[in-house]
């Protein structure tokens, strides 16, 4: 069973930064995908950034250059600094990783990020 676990959030004033982690365990095909998302009150859940299994991250079209995806593959964690924050930004940010040999998602339990004055 993989089991996610997400780091990070919090309330940050505008103009400030936070930096989110996942880390995945017990994935016995090994992890392929890891991504970001997110959910604002009231939308859908959008792609944040994603890093395939060749380092290579694709952002979200939401996403402008105050974001940056990172992954660290031996601890199988992702990581997602985030600069500059507007209160737009405000939503639950939710961990997303995929298996080898598989198209099953696994998602983590959120963290919330809340950009306020």
């Amino acid at each position: 069973q993989v089991r996610l676990v997400e780091s990070g959030g919090g309330l940050v004033e505008p103009g400030g930064s936070l930096r989110l982690s996942c880390t995945a365990s017990g994935a016995p095909f090994g992890i392929n995908t890891m991504s970001w998302y997110r959910q604002s009150p009231g939308k859908e859940r959008a792609l944040v950034a994603h890093i395939n299994s060749a380092d290579i991250v694709n952002y979200g079209e939401s996403v402008d250059g105050r974001f940056s995806a990172t992954r660290d593959f031996p601890t199988n964690t992702i990581y997602l600094q985030m600069d500059y924050l507007k209160p737009e930004d405000t939503a639950v940010y939710y961990c997303n990783v995929q298996q080898y040999f598989s198209d099953y998602e696994y998602w983590g339990q959120g963290t919330r990020v809340t950009v306020s004055s």
